[in-house]
């Protein structure tokens, strides 16, 4: 029995990025209405084992993600950019690595910095240091939802939230067997389980439960282990993801994937119909890649 395709993406500046079994598509809104799409190979790693093993295959998953996605990203501002209709110019390799580095250092001081320097002083005053690493990871939960609230007002992230949902509504309709069309799709909801919004909300519950047990050592110490260990913590969040996918129709893994249902309501916006037919020309792109990989043309003679 051949394994269950989850497809999946993400919003970018006026486009939607989808992921298939092959690899990715990327639809694009130019400035001039057109609508442009691109496939993307999925960087290789199929010939390396401890990539499909549970765990490992996590990590391989996000960091192909981060990086296909940072391009992808950096892509769709050229395209806004650029003049009618002339061809898009790629992301430079010093552009990539500078947005990734910026992002990572920023969300690791607003959310694992800032909070463990906020709560460390509960340690000396209540003598816990239980109570101190909840407090930690609960301002970590105040910080994301907080975050995401305030970015949320502003215009161009709402735009960005809107193809979110666009995203989220057309593969909600593909998964239920309904017509690609905008008027077949605008029945569908807006949240799905698989967002990436739900998975850093399980990476902070599963933090709020993994750190208490490092004990107290040292703030320097501290900080250090909650680093080394994100990329662990966030491949086993993927591992439950993906069971709460396969298991979603069970009523109480419905009921354990609500929070992260309600957390999307800040990272999505109701879309408009060209929004949704951008979202439907990604995964048909992918969907479409995937026909032709399985079904090559035959040799000419």
């Amino acid at each position: 029995m051949s394994e269950r395709v989850f497809y999946g993406g993400q919003a970018l500046i006026e486009g939607v990025l989808m992921r298939g079994r092959q690899g990715y598509a990327l639809a694009l809104r130019r400035p001039s209405g057109h609508i442009l799409t691109r496939s993307v190979a999925r960087p290789g790693r199929g010939g390396r084992r401890w990539s499909h093993l549970p765990l490992l295959r996590g990590l391989a998953v996000l960091w192909e993600m981060l990086s296909v996605g940072a391009w992808a990203l950096a892509y769709s501002a050229n395209a806004q950019t650029s003049q009618g209709d002339e061809e898009v110019p790629e992301p430079t390799g010093r552009m990539l690595w500078g947005t990734l580095g910026f992002a990572l250092v920023f969300g690791l001081g607003l959310f694992f910095v800032l909070p463990l320097a906020a709560s460390s002083p509960l340690e000396r005053l209540a003598g816990s240091s239980l109570a101190a690493n909840l407090a930690d990871g609960l301002l970590r939960l105040v910080l994301i939802v907080g975050y995401l609230w305030l970015i949320g007002r502003m215009a161009e992230i709402g735009r960005l939230f809107a193809y979110h949902g666009a995203e989220h509504r057309v593969i909600n309709a593909f998964e239920a067997g309904a017509a690609l069309t905008p008027a077949a799709v605008r029945p569908f909801p807006l949240t799905h389980p698989r967002c990436g919004t739900g998975f850093i909300l399980v990476i902070a519950a599963l933090a709020i439960a993994v750190f208490p047990l490092l004990g107290s050592p040292p703030w320097p110490v501290r900080l250090a282990e909650r680093i080394l260990l994100l990329p662990l913590i966030a491949a086993a969040a993927y591992e439950l993801l993906r069971l709460a996918a396969r298991g979603y129709e069970r009523r109480w893994v419905r009921r354990l994937v609500a929070p992260a249902l309600a957390l999307q309501r800040l990272t999505t916006r109701e879309p408009d119909d060209a929004q949704v037919e951008v979202a439907i020309a990604a995964l048909e792109r992918v969907l479409a890649e995937e026909r032709a990989a399985a079904d090559p043309a035959p040799a000419r003679a």
